[in-house]
């Protein structure tokens, strides 16, 4: 054999022998994530469906680094009512933070459900609040305390009633028991209907044992949940929508995590961020055309019917000064709450919100 060639087969052989060694030296990166909802949730699945593929789709560019994720939707590991304890204990690694079922822990991330009838475009909520969070430092540390790094806004579409009575004014709503997410249960002072606590998790069965007679919800949640079955009466009221969590990690998952794994999640969650709110804007009137289609058989059928804007005016109009009393309450804390209203007014208005009640007067 020729001295040339020996030398190319030897650096042939080589070069093959370091492809495995290469393809070994990718480090592998164990993590769980998790929600309380399933993934046919829209805020739910878009992190499965965009956040997770959207860092290994970084991560792959970059060659050293490979998440192997453990899914753990739909409430394998806990409930809604423990969703910001579980990331926080590092019961799973990453994790929807359902911050409207948290008053009491996360009294800022309640701001938009203390401002109704501000927007129903969910883009310029999820905006509005990213940068509050980002650059508030008041918001940022709410987050901090429990462990939490922020990584993507979940939020909603616009509200409306699903009841299983008809709604023909708005004096149909007073004395009723009506379901509603947290904090959601304030805008019903506005009609004198009683709130009951709930999730979309718990809305099926407590209307149909009585425990409640109708909700308050959106129509991207409503559908997949099939309320829309004990609740046929639809009225549209067209409350706005708010900021209702995030997905966060674990704050000790998070400093384990090289800088570009980092950097990777970073950017996927502002990839969620912006496909979620997207996706809503477009998702709601689907979603509404959907139950009227498919409930349309049953017995009574699904209808929907807009509430008046006589009556939507005396429901915003009804209302207590809810802003005013998220800032007393967190004032009282010592935080400057009063310039963080302003603050966010400000920024949902530069984005293009017209809201049909002042709350900062």
């Amino acid at each position: 054999m020729k001295r040339s060639t020996f030398v190319r087969l030897t650096a042939v052989a080589a070069a093959a022998m370091a492809l495995p060694l290469a393809a070994s030296a990718q480090q592998v990166i164990n993590l769980t994530v998790a929600a309380s909802h399933p993934t046919t949730i829209p805020w739910v699945g878009f992190i499965k469906d965009v956040f997770m593929p959207e860092v290994d789709k970084r991560l792959a560019a970059g060659g050293k680094y490979k998440i192997q994720w453990k899914e753990a939707f739909g409430g394998q590991l806990y409930k809604a009512n423990a969703t910001l304890t579980s990331v926080e204990q590092g019961i799973t690694d990453i994790g929807w933070v359902f911050s409207y079922l948290e008053p009491a822990k996360m009294p800022l991330s309640q701001l938009s459900a203390h401002t109704p009838f501000t927007t129903s475009d969910t883009r310029i909520v999820l905006s509005a609040m990213t940068e509050m969070i980002e650059k508030s430092p008041e918001f940022k540390a709410e987050w901090d305390k429990y462990n939490l790094v922020f990584l993507g806004a979940t939020g909603s579409d616009t509200y409306d009633i699903w009841t299983k009575f008809p709604v023909k004014s708005i004096e149909d709503l007073k004395g009723k028991k009506i379901s509603a997410p947290g904090i959601l249960g304030l805008w019903l002072r506005g009609v004198g209907a009683t709130p009951v606590g709930g999730a979309l998790t718990t809305y099926y069965t407590d209307i149909q044992t009585g425990v409640s007679e109708g909700v308050v919800s959106l129509a991207t949640g409503i559908l997949p949940a099939k309320v829309y079955e004990v609740a046929p009466y639809v009225t549209k009221v067209n409350m706005g929508v708010v900021f209702s969590g995030g997905v966060a990690i674990n704050k000790d998952s998070w400093n384990k995590l090289p800088p570009e794994v980092q950097q990777a999640m970073r950017e996927a969650g502002v990839e969620y961020t912006r496909r979620h709110g997207e996706d809503l804007v477009q998702r709601h009137e689907m979603a509404m055309n959907k139950m009227v289609e498919l409930g349309k058989s049953q017995n009574p059928p699904v209808t929907v019917t807009p509430m008046s804007e006589s009556d939507r005016r005396k429901w915003i109009d009804g209302m207590p000064d809810l802003a005013g009393e998220w800032v007393k309450n967190n004032e009282a804390r010592g935080v400057k709450a009063k310039a963080l209203l302003t603050q966010y007014m400000a920024a949902v208005k530069a984005r293009g919100a017209k809201p049909e009640r002042d709350w900062e007067k």
